[in-house]
């Protein structure tokens, strides 16, 4: 008994009938174009079940997007929240500081000081020169910035003003290799020349004799000298002491205490000899004034 299977056309004449029926199919779409309708309604026909295929991707990649957004703007606000009390509380030292310092003077019966006005301001922009260490805040000539005025954050002393704007002002930070401060130790108070090297973690001191008597260790302040920086604000620590006798001076290296390279407050400085007066914000009122 023969199987249903057996009848017909072989298989061999199945699969040319086949192939010349492909290849007819594919010429004349390639020559007539007349598969494109077939297409065309293939593609819409099967467009919605593409659609569905993806949905679930898409919809994830958008939570996943909104999620990692919220959390970077928690992130940051929360990084902003802490160098802000830090500022303050830089601010509350200061003026504990200066009470202190005042009251000391009265009683060695020296002229007390005058006390900083101050400001708080946010880096908005960085300078996109490799060789030049700049950055720009929101504060200008509208709120009494002015060229060379002393700039902080919470550790110690940034840079001064270079240049201002209306409402914007350009920062020259101390490690750029233009700029130069006078310090004294704080241990032995030796006054020495620092410049900036055009490393943000490096300062190098100028002309220190192989006796001196500086040491690893040792924090270096504004010294008040130049009549830029006000006197005894935190500036750097040296980190390294080169007593080489081949040399003409030691090579003496110092290391910022300010992060220069993540700083986004600061806190301008209008000290008492300063001919600019600060003009606050309603929000900041009469609080900076101390």
């Amino acid at each position: 008994m023969k199987s249903l299977f057996d009848r017909g056309p072989s298989l061999l004449t199945r699969l040319v009938l086949a192939l010349i029926c492909a290849a007819t199919v594919m010429f004349l779409d390639h020559r007539l174009n007349t598969m494109q309708p077939v297409r065309s309604f293939l593609s819409t026909l099967v467009a919605p079940v593409q659609y569905l295929a993806v949905l679930p991707e898409e919809v994830l990649d958008r939570l996943v997007y909104l999620s990692t957004t919220r959390t970077t703007l928690r992130e940051e606000n929360k990084a902003l929240k802490q160098e802000l009390q830090e500022l303050q509380m830089a601010v509350q030292r200061l003026n504990f500081l200066e009470n202190e310092n005042d009251r000391l003077r009265q009683l060695l019966d020296s002229e007390v000081r005058e006390t900083s006005r101050r400001m708080a301001a946010e880096v908005v922009a960085v300078a996109t020169d490799p060789f030049s260490h700049q950055v720009v805040i929101n504060k200008g000539s509208a709120n009494g910035v002015y060229e060379g005025q002393p700039v902080l954050d919470n550790r110690g002393i940034v840079g001064q003003i270079l240049s201002v704007g209306r409402g914007t002002a350009r920062v020259l930070l101390i490690s750029d290799q233009s700029h130069a401060i006078s310090l004294r130790a704080e241990r032995n108070d030796i006054r020495v020349l620092a410049r900036g090297t055009g490393d943000l973690q490096r300062l190098e001191l100028l002309f220190i004799p192989h006796s001196s008597e500086l040491e690893v260790g040792d924090k270096l302040m504004s010294s008040g000298l130049g009549g830029v920086f006000p006197e005894g604000y935190p500036v750097a620590e040296i980190i390294e002491f080169d007593r080489d006798e081949r040399l003409q001076y030691a090579r003496v290296v110092a290391q910022p205490f300010a992060q220069l390279d993540r700083i986004r407050t600061v806190l301008l400085l209008w000290p008492s000899s300063a001919t600019e007066q600060p003009v606050y914000d309603e929000k900041e009122g009469a609080d900076n004034v101390d």
